[in-house]
């Protein structure tokens, strides 16, 4: 149901709602709010309230930091109470918002409205994105301080049941605050590594989704809190063990029909689809910066735990980049593997949108499936087959964005340069570290 200013006052009222927050994100895809008392309700819906720009990351400089925050009206929604004690405060609704400068334009660095414009230039060729992520995280106990540590609250494996998996009941409490959200939940179980659990929800079109992710991991986080848990999103939080990844299932509909589906073409797929999956392999090594945005998030693209560093795609195997997963029709899509939570869903949605359409745009032809495991290839076969391998580090990834002039203009010169200013310095931080591995390795030697 669409909301409007009047259904969200009446709303407000009815549920006695005793706080609005006002939800965007910053570029690095960190969620901030503004939380508003009932006096402020019609001031906020109506788009008057403004903030200071100038201290979120990647938004304006000082000279120009009063921006106004823009209520999206289809994003309202009235959280479940997490607590007792936060039921005795009074209840919490939301509104994700658009930013906008004080003239009332929009503000072109604004993640949300990033995603927006591809979404616009779909739409101009005809297409709708739907998208449908698969994000994994980790629950970990808390010391007494209530610190996070890297202690898995269980020993389990994939799909295993309680007593092994101790995190059935909280996935359970997880799921039914989802539900009452608004959430289509489609599946939810234990991942491969212990303590890594996975809860998927129904694909919806691009900037719903993105939405969504960014709504998930707060109440993940917000559940994980009440049981003394600590819920992660970090891609490779322990070493030796498998990392979290956030596979995105990607189709284009036009006139209500899926567009990637081709009951006569080689696998079924459309000439759409294939120009989309020849985009997607051709921005890949651009793109990676955004869709594994940490130094952290290179520690799980490597060989030996299921996340993919091939650039290539396939109709079977999971060591492709791309996958095509066997349901057609409506259905039919392409799985891809490489993206983490830790990425900002606006700019990773918009990245992939734009590299697909930048393949058909141009036409493009990826090259032949590949139906072995690319794992077990070796390094002449995988040049006899053109795959490459996805960019190492992040200072390679970085470096490959900065070449990609598709992925700069996706995001604009502003989030552009902001983002690769935060991972440069990122990338020289950690470089500047003496880890512990080299102790191990060199202190006792040398």
């Amino acid at each position: 149901m669409a909301h409007t200013r009047e259904s969200i006052l009446a709303a407000l009222t009815e549920q006695d709602v005793k706080f609005l927050r006002l939800q965007f994100t910053d570029v690095l895809g960190t969620i901030k709010n503004i939380e508003l008392p009932t006096s402020q309700f019609e001031k906020a819906l109506d788009g008057e309230i403004m903030f200071d720009g100038s201290s979120i990351e990647g938004f304006t400089r000082i000279e120009e930091s009063d921006m106004l925050l823009k209520p999206d009206y289809n994003t309202f929604l009235i959280f479940p109470q997490f607590s007792q004690e936060e039921s005795a405060r009074g209840r919490v609704a939301r509104l994700i918002c658009d930013v906008s400068l004080p003239d009332g334009s929009p503000f072109q660095g604004d993640p949300r409205q990033i995603l927006r414009r591809q979404i616009e230039r779909a739409a101009s060729m005809g297409f709708e994105m739907f998208a449908g992520p698969e994000p994994e995280f980790f629950l970990f106990e808390r010391t007494e301080k209530g610190e996070p540590t890297t202690i898995t609250n269980d020993e389990a494996g994939y799909f295993d049941l309680a007593p092994i998996d101790r995190g059935e009941r909280i996935r359970r409490e997880i799921t039914n605050a989802l539900v009452n959200m608004g959430f289509e939940i489609e599946a939810a179980h234990h991942e491969v590594a212990p303590g890594q659990h996975e809860i998927d929800f129904k694909y919806a079109p691009a900037l719903e989704t993105a939405d969504a992710i960014a709504t998930f991991k707060f109440v993940v986080k917000r559940v994980a809190l009440e049981y003394g848990l600590h819920a992660s999103f970090m891609p490779k939080p322990v070493a030796g063990i498998n990392g979290s990844g956030m596979h995105c299932h990607l189709s284009l509909f036009k006139d209500g029909k899926n567009a990637f589906y081709d009951e006569n073409g080689d696998n079924q797929l459309s000439d759409t689809a294939l120009a989309f999956i020849a985009g997607l392999l051709e921005h890949a090594d651009g793109m990676v910066a955004i869709t594994n945005p940490l130094v952290n998030s290179y520690k799980r693209l490597v060989p030996g735990y299921e996340a993919p560093i091939n650039i290539a795609w396939s109709a079977s195997n999971r060591s492709a980049m791309i996958r095509i997963p066997a349901r057609r029709g409506v259905g039919t899509r392409a799985e891809l593997r490489m993206p983490d939570p830790a990425c900002n869903p606006y700019l990773a949605l918009a990245v992939m949108l734009a590299a697909g359409l930048d393949g058909i745009e141009k036409g493009l032809t990826p090259p032949p499936a590949i139906q072995r495991n690319i794992y077990h290839m070796t390094v002449r076969e995988k040049r006899r087959h053109r795959i490459r391998e996805l960019p190492g580090d992040l200072n390679e990834a970085v470096t490959a964005l900065e070449n990609d002039s598709l992925m700069r203009n996706v995001l604009g010169e502003h989030a552009f340069s902001h983002f690769v200013e935060a991972k440069r310095q990122e990338w020289k931080e950690y470089s500047a570290v003496v880890h512990k591995w080299e102790h191990e390795r060199y202190l006792a030697n040398i």
